[in-house]
């Protein structure tokens, strides 16, 4: 029949193939904060376990999550996170879940004790960036952020459009 190693002549098996992440990442991305980019200055990420209901889980699995004006915060030596966004799940019924709860972050308590030491300088916060299946676990990506200035974003966006420019005439000379 087939022998190991000869490549795939089915075009529909391989257009699947191709199309399967790589077996070794194992991550499914839930949620991605894409303005915290644009908005915020990354000074340094942590990843971080969440604790969650399982009805939260059900709708995480199913995507319904939005980091858009989430932030993390530490409280009592444990770290939180507040405003984000999971859609309470339809099939739970009276075992549903508060859509806004905070919630408990997983980290080692050293890790805790340096983002505190680091978000007290001024203007650093906590943000999420992306929330993500790793290995069949909920983790959440947190970035410690320094809010941008309006003219830091506009300079940014200049050049880029100036790089994006000149990478336009040389593609027309080359």
């Amino acid at each position: 029949m087939y022998e190991l190693g000869a490549p795939c002549v089915n075009p529909r098996i391989a257009t699947v193939a191709k199309q399967t992440p790589p077996a070794e990442s194992g991550t499914k991305l839930i949620a991605q904060n894409r303005k915290a980019r644009h908005e915020y200055e990354i000074v340094d990420s942590f990843e971080a376990g969440l604790v969650l209901v399982g009805s939260e889980v059900k709708a995480l699995r199913a995507g319904k999550a939005s980091l858009g004006d989430g932030f993390a915060r530490v409280d009592a030596g444990e770290l939180y996170l507040h405003n984000v966004h999971i859609s309470e799940y339809g099939p739970a019924t009276h075992f549903g879940h508060e859509p806004l709860r905070p919630r408990k972050l997983l980290m080692h308590r050293w890790e805790i004790e340096r983002l505190v030491g680091s978000s007290e300088q001024k203007g650093l916060t906590l943000i999420p960036l992306r929330l993500y299946f790793k290995r069949g676990r909920a983790k959440v990506e947190v970035a410690l952020a320094r809010g941008k200035r309006q003219y830091d974003r506009r300079r940014e966006i200049a050049q880029r459009d100036a790089a994006r420019a000149i990478d336009r005439e040389l593609g027309r000379r080359g």
